[in-house]
Parts: C-alpha cells; structure tokens; sequence
C-alpha cells in the first residue's frame, strides 16, 4: 500500500509525485538494538520488508563494529552479547585474536540470514516529520510511511571533539577515536591523548609502546580494584536510567563505574604512561597551554572524548527538552515520552550490547501494544 504525496519541482511547474510506502514500523539502524527490536517484531507476527522495514546507512551488516580499528580484538573489547535466538560463538567462533571488525560483522551478517529480516542498505536516514497519524521518513532511497519508529541509530556517526581557545591555530595533527587505526602511524610524534574513558586508556596503552605520550581528562580518571559485580552494573544502568526519565541528557557509564585495573593497567603505570594531566586551557600552534602558562608541544591530538546520541533526523520532531535530552518513559526507557509512537534504543540506559538487547525486545512489545490500542481507539 502506497501514500501519494505532491511535492513541486525545483525546475518543472508541474508538481512531481513522490510515492511514500506505507508500513507499521520503520526500524532505523541495523547494530545490535536494532537487530534484536526487529527480531521481537518478526517473533510477534510482523513480516519483514511487509509489516516493518529495517533500514541501515552501512555498506554491509556489522553496525559500527565494522569500523573499529584493526587491533581491537576479540580479547582486548567488552564483550559482544548474544543477539537474541543466535550465539555469538555459532557463526564467529571463540578465537580471541580474531579482530572485533571482522567477526561481529560475519556474526551480524549470519543473524540477519538466519532470520531473513531482509535489512535495506545502504540507506539513510534524512528526515523524520510528524504527519498526522503517521511519521514520514525521508532517506536517500525513498519515503516511507510509518505508524510507529524505532530509533536504534547509535551514536558512531557523530563523534564529539570539544571546542577549545587556538583550536584553529593548532598545527598538528587532530582526530578522534573513531578515526584511529594502528599506533604504528605515530611513531616519532609526541602524541596527546584527551579523554579518562575506556577507550582513552587502549589506545593511550597501544600508541605508549611505540612513541612519547602525554594523557589529560577533564575529570581525573577512576580506577575500580576488585570485581564489578552483576549489582554495581544495575545500579550504574539506574543512574543513567534516572537521567533520561527526567529529560536530562544521557551521562557516561564509565564515569560511574570507574575503569577496572588489570594487568594492562599495571604494566602501564611501570612504564610511565599513565602520568594523568589536568585538561589544557587552550591550543597554540604547536601544542597546548595550561591555565597557569604551562605549555606542551604535541604532534598529534588524539580526542578520545566519546560521541552522542545520532538523532539529529529527529529534529523536526521536537522531542528535546530545554535541558539538551529527551524524556523517556516506558518499562526500559526506550519509549519517548512526547512521541509514544517512538522509541529510542541504544540511548541512555540501553547503550551497552546487553542494555540493546533487553531494549530492542521492550521496544518491539511496548510500540505493539501502543499501535493495537491506537487502531481499536479510532474504531
């Protein structure tokens, strides 16, 4: 079933038409969320590429995994749950050297053959509008027509570099962890790493064996003895759970739960590379200055500062509050509380491997239910 809608030429007078296919549910984004919401949609008796549609901006399977930089492997990443029906281990094996973009990927792509979920890529999406009873999604390959969304976007698209006094002065060279690929390149350059995050510390260790390192954070980093019990990570996820019920934006999990000390940390503090430094004030042309004049001469300025959430499709919606965040309600958070025909997963709470598996699923059942009494309300 098609919705027509008329749109005018930029060129022609004559109006084009523009056809829009109408489905239920339009899931965007096919990483982990958003595999395992259209999972749960399949298993209640929606048919993929009929009742629903998964769509994924990626060349191939894999969400952002696929993107990762070589020596992130198997053994060195947090570990990759299982989707929902499907191990991990079935398709991409035990091997704890394989590389984390090789072997999530083939995991991912193995799923969606196995559930035939019929996933359409590459395609972006654009634009999200409000249309009466329905939502329209603009993409680079079409429109559609949808009664309700599930937003599983992620955040690897928009990396977060913070705005500092000089940054254009800067000289050197500036990237972020998203644009990391082997310590190898740095060799013979002082490299600054930014950040007190997990992926600060495996890539501040990995580039510290090959040349001179400096490491600042705006806020100094937590290191966590003993074990992280199943408890400190409900209570982690609760914080953060708490921050979106109440339209705040989403906080760091990491920032609760503080980094484990391991082997990997220890070797690192024998070798001096984890002298942890206050956050410079502003960049010169060849380095960095702190606020009471001190100043460093830095080749490189790697910006391990985390991304946020990849909403901006969603602007004409208007979900945000004054604060910057969007108020979540809902069993898991996941359901919008201006917009209960959307869901977010993989935001807040649910931005773990395991958090999206339990919001994809509470996503699915909870946008269901909401349609069937929408449908039996209007007769």
């Amino acid at each position: 079933m098609v919705a027509v809608q008329q749109e005018p030429a930029m060129s022609d007078p004559t109006p084009a038409i523009r056809i829009a296919r109408k489905l239920d549910i339009v899931v965007i984004g096919a990483g982990q969320a958003g595999l395992s919401a259209a999972y749960h949609l399949k298993g209640a008796g929606l048919v993929p590429n009929r009742d629903f549609l998964v769509l994924d901006s990626a060349p191939r399977p894999g969400g952002a995994w696929q993107f990762r930089w070589p020596s992130l492997t198997l053994s060195t990443v947090n570990r990759v749950h299982d989707l929902p029906g499907m191990s991990f281990t079935e398709s991409a094996g035990e091997d704890p050297s394989v590389q984390a973009a090789v072997a999530v990927p083939q995991y991912f792509a193995a799923y969606e053959d196995r559930f035939d979920l019929q996933v359409q890529r590459p395609s972006t999406a654009r634009v999200v509008c409000n249309r009466g009873e329905r939502l329209r999604i603009e993409t680079d390959h079409g429109l559609y027509s949808a009664r309700g969304l599930i937003n599983a976007t992620g955040t690897w698209e928009k990396p977060f570099i913070p705005d500092y006094p000089g940054a254009d002065s800067f000289a050197g060279r500036q990237l972020h962890t998203r644009d990391y690929q082997t310590a190898s390149e740095f060799a013979g350059q002082h490299v600054m790493v930014v950040g007190a995050g997990i992926s600060a510390i495996q890539l501040l260790d990995e580039i510290s064996r090959v040349t001179t390192t400096s490491w600042v954070s705006r806020t100094p980093p937590h290191f966590r003895d003993g074990s992280f019990t199943p408890e400190d990570g409900r209570a982690a996820v609760k914080l953060v759970e708490d921050r979106v019920r109440a339209g705040l934006p989403p906080g760091s999990v990491v920032s609760v739960t503080g980094l484990p000390r391991s082997p990997a940390i220890a070797a690192m503090e024998q070798r001096g590379a984890l002298n942890n430094q206050p956050m410079f004030e502003s960049m010169t042309p060849t380095g960095v200055r702190w606020a009471d004049g001190r100043e460093q001469a830095v080749d490189v300025i790697l910006w391990c500062t985390g991304f946020r959430s990849a909403l901006d499709h969603l602007a004409p919606l208007q979900l945000r509050e004054p604060s910057g965040g969007i108020t979540m309600t809902g069993r898991l958070a996941t359901q919008v509380a201006r917009d209960p025909r959307i869901h977010l997963v993989g935001y807040g709470p649910s931005a773990s491997t395991i958090g999206a598996n339990r919001a994809g699923a509470a996503a699915a059942k909870e946008l269901l239910n909401h349609l069937a009494r929408s449908a039996s309300a209007q007769g």
